[in-house]
């Protein structure tokens, strides 16, 4: 599995839907994840310098509202119809793993994240992005999610034990057998179990909200303020990522950020998406906002940072490296 940072030739996501799973309204997620897919297709001059969109829609009247709320960059995005639960496509869809000149789709066994959100058309949604793409893969035979896996492009990958031992995913696999799955399905050499998420996150810890990588062994988290209600979670994942050899950066916590019924959100700088020529960064109206934004654009000095409004898509249970998958650009070393 190549780095995020790695080029790509796509990326897939989708156009919120379901009222059931926004319980604040459509149209603010809807909003955020369009201005992210804006950010991603990087119109230059009325050109796309990004990466192709594959958005995937119900039918031409979600296209249309859509287009709409894209605008120009609607240039840069390929529409597809399908049946699917929601947005979520780091988990629902393909992980696509690549080697000298051949790419190749890695798929699992899909359970609406342990069972609790299980949505019509979504286990049907990796093998259906495989085919468009044309990328032939394997199905493997345990339960994952790609938001639970983080890897470094060499051989590095994160998880943690809350999402893929600690719940209903693979009774009767053991963290040997599990460890033993991600090598053998994704090319990783060393498996690195972290702990616990954050607060309330409705993946049961998936990484993408609590660490990433940046750049071959080094990882980004975020460091708490005192009274942060992750302040102990955040504090051990620093911990272990320093006892695990790697390099560690850090960004500030967005701290207490609160739903309109007052519940506490599972907010995260970390769920970030690394585009060609962009970074998306969730932002959620805090006063820690723009040092994050600092923070990250050091860490990718080589692309324009995009925040947007993270906190209208959280309510639905991630941000933006939740609602998106990349299909990595394949390259043909010269000998």
């Amino acid at each position: 599995m190549p780095a995020e940072w790695a080029e790509h030739d796509a990326v897939w996501t989708a156009w919120p839907h379901d009222p059931d799973q926004w319980l604040e309204g459509l149209d603010a997620p809807r909003r955020s994840l369009m201005a992210m897919c804006a950010g991603i297709v990087d119109l230059n001059n009325g050109s796309p310098r990004g990466e192709r969109v594959e958005l995937l829609v119900r039918n031409a009247a979600d296209e249309a509202l859509a287009r709409e709320l894209l605008g120009p960059a609607a240039v840069g995005v390929r529409f597809r119809e399908a049946a699917y639960g929601d947005v979520w496509l780091r988990d629902t869809g393909p992980i696509f793993v690549a080697r000298d000149g051949e790419l190749a789709t890695s798929r699992f066994k899909f359970d609406g994240w342990g069972g609790k959100y299980v949505m019509p058309g979504d286990t049907e949604v990796a093998a259906r992005v495989a085919q468009w793409a044309g990328v032939p893969g394997a199905a493997f035979d345990f339960v994952l999610e790609g938001g639970a896996v983080e890897v470094d492009g060499e051989g590095l990958l994160l998880t943690t034990k809350q999402c893929l031992l600690g719940g209903s995913r693979n009774p009767g696999l053991d963290q040997a057998a599990l460890d033993a799955r991600l090598r053998w399905s994704l090319g990783a050499e060393r498996v690195i179990w972290l702990d616990q998420g954050l607060i309330n996150d409705h993946t049961d810890g998936h990484i993408d909200t609590i660490a990433r990588f940046v750049a071959p062994g080094v990882v980004a988290c975020m460091a708490p303020a005192q009274r942060d209600p992750n302040y102990d979670a955040m504090t051990a994942i620093i911990r272990d990522l320093e006892a695990a050899r790697l390099t560690v950066v850090t960004t500030p916590s967005p701290g207490a950020v609160l739903d309109a019924s007052g519940n506490l959100m599972p907010a995260s700088y970390m769920n970030f998406y690394i585009a060609n020529t962009t970074v998306v960064i969730p932002t959620y109206g805090t006063d820690a906002d723009a040092d994050a934004v600092q923070a990250i654009a050091a860490m990718f000095p080589t692309r324009r940072m995009v925040p947007v409004d993270g906190k209208a898509v959280v309510v639905g249970g991630g941000a933006f490296h939740c609602s998106t998958q990349q299909q990595p650009r394949v390259l043909t070393r010269t000998p």
